[in-house]
């Protein structure tokens, strides 16, 4: 059971506070928790929050030495993190702990120096002020979350859902991740890259066009989907659908399908048996080769090893190379 330790910094906000306790939560591996979720603060007892009530935090900062992961909730402005908790998030990085943030936490990270020339995020309307305050941290304004080495940044409200779903999936694989999802009625697994929200939104009489079109798509994955399929199921044009598609999704038609296909593979290859040519076909990947190019490119680790790695069946062992190690993983996007 891995130990996740959540740093409430007053005043904290407990949208972002809750995310992991619900998500985390709802890990089960072989019957056991996946994970235990300890709640702290510079201060255990009665911690402000940005809503103006109280909350109860019954454990202070020494929780971080024994964490396998900390986050750091988001606070309302000024940002100004508590020097305490800047020395123990630098002895839990140079222990080499998994440190993540949910919006503003973001400033938490930076201050102590863990961002110096990383890449991050940070809630959108609040990127300038990151910028401004660590200008050697290199921001990534509209991206859900991102991931850098060890550190890892979302940006505000719905994304710390997508980045502990990222961190879960990173841990027990993709299907421990999205069934955690549809337990928790959220959407699956989302790329970091995604955008964090959209210039020109439909108006919401519109807005399920391209909705039913993308389920539409999921119970299609095996098939050859182009362009021109996925504008006659909306009953657009290719331009008009490409445009819509953004808008609501943050990311183009075949980038959100490539996503999709990825994560059916990584599915296949964590609950069967299937050799490699028949998950590329099931999630419309073509072939073998097709399947481990873009495996490796999204993982880090070729079909094979991912499947070695994360499978619940019996071991299997690797039939070819490549990757670049265990764990690797990544939040970009074709």
């Amino acid at each position: 059971m891995l130990r996740v330790a959540v740093v409430a910094s007053p005043p904290v906000s407990m949208f972002n506070l809750a995310i992991p306790e619900l998500l985390f939560d709802k890990v089960e591996v072989g019957g056991r928790p996946g994970y235990e979720v300890v709640i702290c603060a510079p201060d255990p007892g009665p911690v402000p929050t940005t809503g103006g009530l109280d909350l109860h935090v019954p454990h202070g900062l020494e929780a971080l030495r024994e964490a396998d992961t900390v986050i750091v909730a988001g606070t309302g402005k000024p940002f100004s993190p508590d020097p305490r908790v800047l020395r123990v998030l630098r002895e839990s990085a140079d222990a080499g702990v998994r440190i993540a943030s949910i919006c503003t936490g973001a400033f938490s990270l930076a201050e102590a120096g863990l961002l110096d020339g990383r890449k991050a995020t940070t809630y959108w309307a609040h990127a300038d002020e990151l910028r401004r305050r660590h200008p050697g941290v290199e921001v990534q304004g509209d991206v859900l979350y991102a991931q850098d080495g060890q550190f890892l940044t979302s940006s505000g409200y719905a994304a710390g859902i997508d980045l502990c779903l990222h961190l879960i999936r990173t841990d027990y694989g993709a299907a421990v991740a999205n069934e955690v999802a549809r337990l928790a009625l959220v959407a699956p697994v989302r790329p970091g890259g995604q955008t964090q929200f959209t210039h020109t939104p439909l108006p919401p009489e519109r807005g399920t066009v391209c909705a039913d079109t993308r389920g539409w798509a999921m119970r299609n994955l095996d098939k050859p989907l182009t362009l021109t399929d996925l504008a006659r199921h909306a009953g657009v044009s290719v331009r008009t659908l490409t445009r819509r598609f953004h808008a609501e999704s943050g990311v183009s038609p075949l980038q959100w399908l490539l996503h999709q296909r990825v994560e059916r593979a990584r599915e296949l290859l964590e609950t069967t048996t299937l050799p490699m040519d028949q998950v590329a076909a099931a999630c419309g990947l073509g072939t073998a080769d097709s399947l481990r190019a873009h495996m490796v490119r999204r993982t880090g680790l070729t079909p094979s090893t991912y499947r070695a790695q994360f499978s619940r069946h019996a071991p299997v062992r690797p039939a070819d190379r490549g990757g670049t190690g265990p764990g690797a993983v990544t939040s970009s996007v074709a």
